[in-house]
This record gives structure tokens, sequence and C-alpha cells, in this order.
């Protein structure tokens, strides 16, 4: 089994950046379970509200809304895995998320391509999402595959399903992919356990990741919820991702946008606990601060790289694996 060269290394080798103190985290968390309970989360799917019911929260069917208890949270925080262990169909990869281990992958997913032979940009197809796969299977640093453009020529219904096949057949790496059902995601899955030689195989090895998104603040949207149920009950790997922005969609202060990020995905990982205890889930954050003079949202910004550290010093002290967008 070739392994990835960062599997194991946990020793520092370059600047640590540490945002918060350990009474900051505290003071983080304390005031997440806060509004987690008495603010509560909007909750569009009928059958997540039932799972929040089954599991002792307080769910109001009328306006949707879901107050759950500080002991459910912090429950689904220890019943979540510390390690997920991923190998692509070679064996390469093989550790896909740790804590304190630091790995790398692209991100997702464009919808226009420049073409290296031509210089055009246009949409981008599904032979392009095999070219990227290839190019990412062969940076050696690169510990994973995320879809990093969408194979736009096949129908809507099924282009993620098309997605993930094409990538399966162009790299040896674990994949991600972002579905927007449940049944996409069951498709892909059955997909993966294919190359993977069975079901089995691959919830011990997690060859695929699949990942949704919140809509900040504190709002978990039918898709994300669909992807979180199925994920659980399948076995597989969740991440679910606060897209949260600072002055816009969360407060003007890093510290309150931190507690609306831990407050969205606390969330989806006590609704990924309550339907199946112990499975899979990775902490996703792809935050910044809204340029109020332009109205835009810059990645590049400061405040995108504080708030990601400060994010990966929470999922530290959580003991869960995490992914932070940008670089």
């Amino acid at each position: 089994m070739e392994r990835s060269p960062q599997v194991g290394r946990l020793r520092r080798e370059g600047l640590l950046l540490d945002v918060l103190t350990a009474d900051d985290v505290r003071d983080i968390h304390y005031a997440t379970l806060e509004v987690l309970e008495r603010t509560g989360v909007y909750v569009e799917d009928d059958e997540a509200l039932d799972i929040f019911g089954d599991g002792g929260c307080l769910v109001d069917r009328e306006a949707r809304r879901v107050h759950i208890p500080p002991h459910v949270v912090e429950d689904a925080i220890r019943a979540a895995p510390v390690t997920i262990y991923g190998s692509g169909r070679s064996g390469i990869g093989d550790g896909l998320s740790q804590v304190g281990r630091v790995d790398w992958a692209n991100f997702s997913e464009g919808i226009r391509y420049v073409d290296p032979w031509t210089g055009e940009c246009r949409e981008s197809t599904k032979a392009d999402v095999g070219e990227v796969a290839r190019l990412v299977d062969a940076l050696h640093w690169m510990g994973s595959y995320t879809a990093g453009v969408g194979a736009l020529d096949a129908p809507d219904e099924t282009h993620f399903i098309h997605g993930v096949e094409a990538a399966l057949l162009n790299t040896r790496k674990p994949i991600s992919s972002g579905p927007t059902s449940a049944w996409e995601l069951r498709k892909c899955w059955e997909l993966a356990a294919i190359v993977a030689d069975g079901e089995d195989e691959l919830r011990e090895h997690q060859l695929i990741n699949f990942g949704g998104c919140t809509i900040s603040p504190l709002k978990l949207p039918r898709d994300a919820t669909e992807l979180i149920i199925e994920s659980a009950r399948l076995g597989a790997c969740n991440t679910l991702t606060s897209m949260a922005l600072t002055g816009a969609t969360a407060p003007m202060s890093i510290a309150g946008t931190l507690v609306v990020i831990n407050s969205d995905i606390l969330a989806g990982l006590t609704l990924a606990q309550l339907t199946s205890r112990g499975a899979p889930f990775i902490y996703g954050t792809s935050a910044s601060a809204m340029d109020l003079r332009y109205t835009s949202t810059p990645m590049g910004a400061p405040e995108a790289a504080l708030i990601g550290a400060a994010v990966a010093q929470i999922c530290r002290t959580y003991e869960l694996p995490c992914m932070m967008a940008g670089a």
C-alpha cells in the first residue's frame, strides 16, 4: 500500500497560529450551547424534525424550529469518531482525516473550465472532470480529490453521479462529492462500492466522502439534512460546511461569527449522531467577511484565515476532524 506522505506526522514543522485561548474556546462552546437551546435552528425537512424530536430535542413543527438541549449536543460530539480512515482504489491516501494531521485537497466545484489546449473558457464537461482528477492524482502532496469542476454536459438530475464516475475512473485517491439529494448520494455510494469491492469495505476505508452546506445563520436546508441522514445510515463520511459571512450572515465580530459557525455545524453533527451513533462526520467551514463597500465575498481576506485557524482550534478541543477552505 502506498501511503500519503502526511500519514502519522503529528509533529509541527511550521508556524503555529493559535487565534484563541483555551478560555476563548470554552466561551464559544458555551455560547453555542445557549444559542442551540434558546434560539434553536430552522430545519426544512420533516424526517430531520422527527429524528431531532425522537432524540430529546424540543421541536416546534409549525415554525420548523428545533431547540437542542446542551447534553444532547455534547453527547453527539463524544459519539463522533476522532479518526476517519480513507483509502483510494490503489491504497493511496491512507488515513483521510485525523485530529492533529494536516492534509491537502483541491476545492470544489467550478462551473467554468479553461481548456489547456485551446485557452477557451467554457462550461465544464464530464471529460474535464476526468482531466482534473488525473491532475490531482499526479500531485503527490494532495491526499484526496474534491470535485474540481462539474459534469455539466450531463443531465441536471444526474450530473453529480456522472462526476463521481469520472473521478473514480481517473484518480486512485479518495474522492469527495456534493450531491443534492439522498437518491443521488445512494447512486454515488453504489458506484464507489463497486470500485471498493463491496459496501463493507467501503465503510471501513471511506473511498468516497459526501458534503453539503448549512445556510447561515442557523438553518439546515432540506438537501443538507438528506445528505446527513443518508450518509449516517449508510456509514458514509459526511462533511458539513458553514459559509457564514462576518457582517452579513453572521455578526461583525469574529467571535460572533464563530458562534454562528459552531451552532450551524453542531446542529448537523447532532442530527448525524441521532440518526446513527458513531457516524463519520467532518466539521467544515468556508467562511469569510463581507466586503461592505462592494458587497462581495473576498475569500483571501485576513478574516478568512483567522476564522479558519480558530475553527481548527475548536475542532482540536472537540477532537473532531475538520476541513478548512482556502489556503
